[in-house]
């Protein structure tokens, strides 16, 4: 089974569209990322179980 799957998040700082990674072995969750353009930091809300994303919501911390 594959636990790492991509998604596509928004940036809610600069607007831009980026992939990220997301390990969907750890169940529902939160963690945050800096922002792959401007690399200000994204609080990534993940609902998922191992191998399917269910939603990925990303706002600013």
């Amino acid at each position: 089974m594959h636990y790492l799957q991509q998604s596509a998040i928004d940036c809610p700082w600069c607007g831009e569209v980026f992939d990220t990674t997301i390990d969907t072995s750890q169940g529902d969750h939160e963690h945050i990322e800096d922002c792959s353009v401007c690399c200000r930091p994204i609080s990534v809300s993940v609902e998922c179980e191992p191998g399917e994303i269910f939603s990925v919501q990303s706002g600013r911390p």
